[in-house]
Order: C-alpha cells, then sequence, then structure tokens
C-alpha cells in the first residue's frame, strides 16, 4: 500500500509546529515513503527550505497551506467566540497554476481578512481555485465541526459547497484518528456523506511532530505559545501523543475499513507537480 501524508505541519508553523523540515524528509525518506506534503498553518514562508530538501533526498514535495477561513466573511471582525473566527482546510497546489494561487489566497488572508488569525472567504477560494485540491481538514473544519454538533446536513452542504468551489475530483473527506473520541464519530459521518454524495475519501495523520518520542517536548511549545505552564489543568492539549509522522503501516493499521482512502493520499501525491 502507498501512503502519502498529505497534513504536516513543520517548524514554521510557529511554535505550534516542532519538526525541523530536514528531519521530518529524512524520516519519511527512513519509513519507505517517496512523497509529502506541507501545510503550515496560514503560511507558507517554509515551503521553499521544504522543497529543496525534499528534492535533494529524492521525495516528490507538495506545497500547501491549512487556512482559516471566515464563517461569513474574511472583513467580518464581530465574532468573539475563537470558535466561531475561522474553520480549518488544507490546500495543496497541484500544479503551477495552484501554487500561483495558493499564495495569493495566503496573502490575501493576511492583507485583507487577519483578525487574530490570516483568514480568507469562500469569494477568495472562488477566484483562485483553478489548480488547487482541497482536503476538509480536522475537528476544525467546518465539515467536521458541524458534524460534531450534531448538525450533518450542515456539514453535507459545506462539503458541497466546497466541492462546487474545487470541481469534483479536487475536494476530499478528510478521516484523521489520534485516539479522541469525537474523531471516531466525525469519521462516522463522513463515511456516510461520502455514500450520500460520491465525494472521495482521504486519511491523514495531523503531523506537527517528528518522532512519537517528541511529544512532550512539543507540548511545552504549546505551553509557550499559550502562555501557560505544563502543570495548568485547564490549557491547550494534543492528546494522546498521535501527531508524529507514522509509517504506512501504522496507518493501515488505525484505518483497516479504508484501505481506498489511505490509497487515494498517494494519488493526490502524484498529481502534485509544482516545480519552482
Amino acid at each position: 500500500m502507498n501512503f502519502t501524508h498529505l497534513h504536516l505541519h513543520t517548524e514554521y508553523s510557529l511554535l505550534d509546529g516542532s519538526g525541523k523540515i530536514k528531519e521530518m524528509v529524512a524520516r519519511t525518506k527512513e519509513l519507505g515513503m517517496d512523497s509529502m506534503a506541507i501545510t503550515d498553518h496560514g503560511v507558507m514562508y517554509g515551503v521553499i527550505d521544504f522543497y529543496r530538501t525534499c528534492l535533494a533526498e529524492g521525495i516528490r514535495p507538495i506545497l500547501g497551506c491549512e487556512v482559516y477561513v471566515a464563517p461569513v466573511s474574511r472583513f467580518d471582525r464581530e465574532s468573539n467566540s475563537s470558535e466561531d473566527r475561522y474553520y480549518h482546510l488544507v490546500l495543496l497546489a497541484e500544479n503551477n497554476v495552484g501554487y500561483a494561487n495558493l499564495m495569493k489566497i495566503v496573502s490575501k488572508g493576511f492583507l485583507e481578512g487577519f483578525y487574530y488569525k490570516p483568514r480568507i472567504d469562500y469569494e477568495v477560494l472562488k477566484e483562485h481555485s483553478e489548480g488547487i485540491i482541497a482536503l476538509s481538514a480536522c475537528l476544525g473544519g467546518e465539515v467536521a465541526s458541524n458534524i460534531r454538533k450534531g448538525f450533518y446536513e450542515e456539514a453535507k452542504k459545506a462539503a458541497l459547497r466546497l466541492r462546487d468551489i474545487f470541481g469534483e475530483n479536487n475536494f476530499f473527506l478528510e478521516l484523521q484518528d489520534h485516539g479522541i473520541p469525537e474523531q471516531k464519530s466525525v469519521n462516522q459521518g463522513l463515511l456516510r456523506m461520502n455514500e450520500e454524495t460520491g465525494i472521495s475519501l482521504v486519511v491523514t495523520n495531523d503531523v506537527h511532530y517528528t518522532l512519537e518520542s517528541d511529544a512532550g517536548a512539543h507540548d511545552i511549545l504549546l505551553c509557550i505559545q499559550t502562555q501557560k505552564k505544563v502543570a495548568d489543568e485547564n490549557r491547550m492539549r494534543y492528546e494522546g501523543g498521535q501527531y508524529f509522522i507514522k509509517s504506512p503501516e501504522e496507518m493501515l493499521k488505525l484505518f483497516p475499513y479504508a484501505v481506498e482512502a489511505l490509497e487515494n493520499t498517494h494519488k493526490i501525491a502524484e498529481r502534485c507537480q509544482v516545480e519552482i
């Protein structure tokens, strides 16, 4: 089985990702994978370093970003609730047109939509969708968030809207499993949605550090970001220590019921052919 990590945060997801690009690329190669993506939070300033490092190691680089999408408009500054300010969405450049569009999307997030995070909206996505493959993201994505809250029909509407924006074969529903109970129920909803809409599934691990043993150091990094102490009970955590670069075998063990979705990761990787 061929598998590619399509949801991966490097050190350039500042105070959120702790994996160094060189060590992450080396680990990917060590585990026998021939491609990997970079999807840092809202930014693309790690892309060139990542691109060059991958090529030097014989790994296909997939250039992307996990963007923040405003629920209504990127110009809206009204929401006080952190949950209502933005949704996550993973965007991958399929070709050089997509790479150019991705740079425009990210730039508009900073120049026009910045509100706590560099946000874009559906208007920006529609304007710059060509050449981009989109994944529905983690529990913070619009589709997963609505399933989690019990709003299945709203989740399906969001998925269909994204499919319409990016194209039938350019939007995928993202399955994840880091041992979080909510992900189990969300995955069931995504499997149902796949049957009802025909939107293809893809499996990802939300990578934030290189090795399983890095979980402790990453937790300290989160404390620096949120200005909390490790001993504080009520603080942001990445529970379970599962946010590392897993092997294809480990991913198959997690998703024995979604082999096609696992293989879709490599099919997407083969489609991504950006040349800088």
